[in-house]
């Protein structure tokens, strides 16, 4: 089994580049399915989410190619044909949360969706209840059959949602419905997050009509067709946010290129409070320290709160800062999972519910330790930086998931962290 083998002391200094967010490029490659011809998206993350997500579309009847183009910038080129398989198999759906994305655009496209429950990071309870409740005010049929949502309507007909919580899968979903429903559909209390504003960016370059983006109210008017289109990707803000706090950890100086400040505005302050100094670019951001950081309070929110797939990487942080600090989390129960993993590095971490309390300690220690989920085992990787000796950081599938060659970037900021076997786990 691969492992990465992290040697303690490392203090990152460099230039680290930021492509395409995961959380944005699975979406809009789904959101291809709506227009027949050829979409094609850049600033693509070479990321085995991807992989998977190519080989769904194909399944669906896609032609899918990646290249780079004159700029360096992996690109993926998807040929929808006139009328996509209708059934997304488990055996693919399994392995990403966000395949859950094709709902939509396979409802509004064929008129009936079949896609297997979808797998992903063990993080909690993601509840489809909201995405269902929304296609069935548009006048669809949706039940569960073995292992299956199957969704179905004779008409999809705009109407008025309101979401319980600004939930991103639900929100998008129904927007991709919406955009060839009849009439007029309107998304109250809709995710806002930065991979939203993507979306929606892209599918009014198909010819979709929304007003309110960046809001939390939507308003979509149906057509009869959209277009295929070329489209850029945002930028990953949580990949950014990763380098910041590594950045501030290991008293580092690091320019994050492509990296939007304006996205982690909170994270960033969190880091300022914490005696980091952070400075904005004209293509990015930059973060320096030079001494131990200081404690901070940290709830996580829907955005333009603080991202809960930060939340790991901050616990890393607050391990070895001075003082103690508070940890609220409101999005998913089953994240303190990797306190659990820290703690057997000395980390002082005490979870109840919710809450986390972390008492920060001058230096934690190398270890074994197991990945569970993405944001998780980065989290580990980066306490590993700033621990005495070596830690082995198991199940580094995860890893890949979310973050491009994440070891090479590592060693290219300075850091000891190289992918090997390991028979201990």
């Amino acid at each position: 089994m691969q492992v990465f083998r992290v040697v303690g002391g490392a203090r990152l200094s460099g230039e680290v580049p930021i492509v395409g967010a995961k959380n944005s490029v699975l979406k809009l490659m789904a959101a291809a399915l709506l227009a027949p011809g050829q979409t094609t998206i850049a600033n693509l993350p070479a990321i085995s989410d991807v992989t998977i997500m190519n080989q769904l579309l194909e399944r669906l009847g896609c032609e899918v190619s990646e290249h780079r183009d004159a700029a360096g910038t992996d690109v993926v080129a998807i040929g929808v044909p006139e009328l996509p398989s209708d059934r997304a198999p488990y055996e693919l759906v399994r392995k990403i949360r966000g395949s859950i994305c094709v709902l939509g655009p396979l409802l509004a496209r064929c008129g009936r969706a079949q896609v297997a429950l979808p797998g992903g990071d063990a993080i909690g309870s993601r509840p489809l209840d909201m995405h269902f409740m929304g296609l069935e005010k548009m006048g669809a049929e949706v039940r569960v059959e073995h292992g299956y949502v199957i969704a179905e309507a004779g008409e999809l007909r705009g109407a008025t949602i309101w979401l319980d919580f600004p939930s991103v899968g639900a929100t998008e979903n129904i927007l991709t419905t919406a955009t060839l429903a009849k009439g007029t559909t309107v998304i109250d209390n809709a995710a806002r997050e930065p991979e939203i504003v993507d979306l929606c960016q892209m599918l009014v370059s198909m010819g979709a009509q929304i007003d309110g983006v960046g809001t939390s109210t939507l308003e979509i008017t149906g057509v009869d067709s959209l277009q295929p289109t070329s489209h850029r990707a945002v930028a990953d803000r949580i990949v950014a946010g990763t380098w910041a706090v590594a950045a501030a950890m290991t008293r580092g100086d690091v320019t994050i290129r492509g990296g939007n400040a304006a996205h982690l505005e909170i994270a960033l302050d969190k880091l300022h409070h914490a005696g980091a100094t952070v400075e904005v670019l004209a293509d990015g951001f930059r973060v320096a320290a030079q001494d131990r950081p200081r404690s901070f309070d940290v709830v996580t929110l829907p955005y333009p709160g603080l991202a809960t797939d930060l939340q790991p990487q901050a616990i890393a942080l607050l391990s070895i800062a001075e003082g103690t600090a508070m940890i609220t989390e409101n999005l998913f129960e089953a994240r303190f999972m990797f306190c659990d993993e820290i703690a057997r590095m000395g980390a002082d971490v005490r979870t109840d519910g919710h809450h986390a309390v972390v008492r920060g300690k001058p230096e934690l220690s190398g270890a074994p330790v197991r990945a569970t989920d993405i944001r998780a085992g980065v989290g580990l990787v980066l306490a590993g930086l700033v621990a005495e000796g070596v830690t082995e950081v198991s199940e580094i599938h995860h890893i890949d998931r979310g973050y491009v060659r994440f070891d090479e970037q590592m060693r290219s900021l300075g850091a000891d962290v190289t992918r090997v076997e390991s028979e201990i786990f």
